[in-house]
């Protein structure tokens, strides 16, 4: 993966939510008969500007890419002409300006429920909840979970996927609370045991909390031939392809993909002479893994998957499909649990029970970026789709200037019959971004951590 094609993920991916976000504001104004001025995407000096619609609304993008807004008419900018006086977006009814603030944040939650109703409708491979053995010491292992133990259910509810045990094993670790799992081993027989995470801390779902706790995805021992090569990979460029069978590391004779996993893992950045045959011609070809930080240490990676043979595939893969209704139904679901686990997550670092570590910056989301388009499409609509709602729950908190701040002005109007004073407006305004300000530098300071540390 290069830097340009982090730097054009990342630059997309801000396009396409800030477009989503500033639309919401820009329809709603419209629809409630507010003249707009601008729309803009980015800020700072204008690259491309064009005109367009009945009013020759200003269409802009601009320099820094970081953001975007939408201008509207307001007597309290600049001066309004008298027959255009109500069409300007002060003089709109509380409920008027209410509707078009929260358009924004509301848009993309909309984004994100459209993106996983397509997603589910269109059909996922999945993961099978099938474990590995836990290490000695951890809660899974005192629970009793065994290697390949199918989970059946959390709970009295079904789990069908490893996300599906992954997300609630996180929301009960967050909340300290005890599972009643349901799972069926290789002999076929059904048991129903109790993951505890009661002494869980809490502090420690920042990082890779199932790992923590003892859970990890099974993974059946395969021979160590190509499947998937990422594009851009180290793999790819060092000439490699699906259905190559790797022989020896460096003279070093292979017998499975892990022993392929190791040997790559500990030599980053230093060049592997691989012994493989393809299509029954031996060769050998150099490869120079990439150096990746991971949990504080740099291993190696080049950018291959393994051949799953159709028998392991079965039992470890499941195609996720719904029909439309029931797309709708767990994209609303899905969103509206990752909002609330977000608002979660933020009460808590403001409790002081979960680290600021959590927060990321720009340059963590635009490694993610990255990294999911690497992945293909699925996995970049997902990031996308998460970050979107990410940005939803962020403008809806009560800090000026964000949304949630100039809602907590109007709904303090609705309550109180007048508008608060340009006192009150701008003290709340210096402090609302000093908190942004300070957010912010704890978010790069994490995003330089995790870069120059791991």
């Amino acid at each position: 993966m290069t830097l340009l094609h982090t730097v054009l993920a990342f630059i997309v991916a801000l396009g396409v939510l800030i477009i989503v976000h500033e639309y919401g504001h820009y329809l709603v104004a419209r629809l409630c008969g507010v003249k707009v001025l601008r729309f803009s995407v980015g800020f700072g000096r204008p690259l491309f500007t064009w005109r367009r619609g009945r009013d020759q609304t200003e269409w802009v993008i601009a320099a820094i890419p970081f953001g975007g807004y939408v201008k509207m008419l307001d007597e309290r900018e600049a001066p309004v002409a008298p027959q255009e006086v109500s069409r300007a977006f002060n003089r709109q009814s509380v409920g008027a300006r209410l509707l078009i603030v929260i358009a924004g944040p509301l848009f993309n939650f909309l984004f994100a429920i459209a993106v996983y109703a397509g997603l589910y409708m269109h059909g996922l491979p999945e993961a099978r909840p099938v474990l590995a053995e836990p290490p000695a010491a951890t809660l899974a292992r005192a629970a009793g979970l065994r290697s390949a133990d199918l989970v059946r259910a959390i709970d009295g509810q079904a789990v069908a996927t490893w996300q599906d045990l992954r997300w609630r094993v996180l929301q009960a670790a967050l909340q300290r609370q005890r599972l009643s799992i349901e799972v069926i081993n290789e002999r076929e027989q059904i048991s129903t045991l109790v993951l505890d995470l009661q002494s869980f801390p809490a502090e420690e779902v920042e990082g890779d909390a199932l790992e923590r706790i003892g859970l990890g995805l099974f993974r059946p021992k395969l021979p160590p031939v190509l499947g998937q090569i990422v594009a851009g990979s180290a793999a790819e460029q060092a000439g490699l392809a699906a259905g190559d069978r790797v022989l020896r590391v460096d003279g070093q004779a292979l017998a499975t993909w892990d022993e392929l996993v190791q040997a790559v893992r500990q030599r980053p950045q230093q060049s592997l002479r691989l012994g493989i045959e393809r299509a029954g011609v031996s060769m050998e070809v150099d490869v120079t893994p990439d150096a990746v930080s991971v949990k504080g240490a740099r291993i190696g990676r080049i950018g291959a998957a393994p051949e799953i043979p159709e028998s392991h595939a079965a039992r470890i893969f499941i195609q996720v499909r719904h029909g439309p209704v029931a797309s709708l139904t767990h994209a609303i679901a899905k969103t509206w649990d990752i909002s609330v686990f977000s608002l979660k997550m933020l009460g808590m670092m403001l409790l002081g029970e979960v680290s600021w570590k959590n927060l990321s910056g720009p340059v963590t989301i635009a490694d993610f970026a990255g990294q999911s388009a690497q992945l293909g499409w699925i996995a970049y609509l997902t990031f996308l789709a998460l970050i979107s709602i990410s940005l939803g729950v962020l403008n809806l908190l009560p800090i000026p200037p964000l949304d949630g701040g100039h809602l907590m002005y109007y709904l303090f109007e609705a309550i109180k019959g007048s508008p608060a004073s340009d006192r009150a407006m701008d003290v709340g305004q210096r402090v609302g971004i000093a908190l942004l300000l300070t957010l912010m530098a704890f978010a790069f300071y994490n995003d330089l951590t995790r870069l120059f540390a791991g």
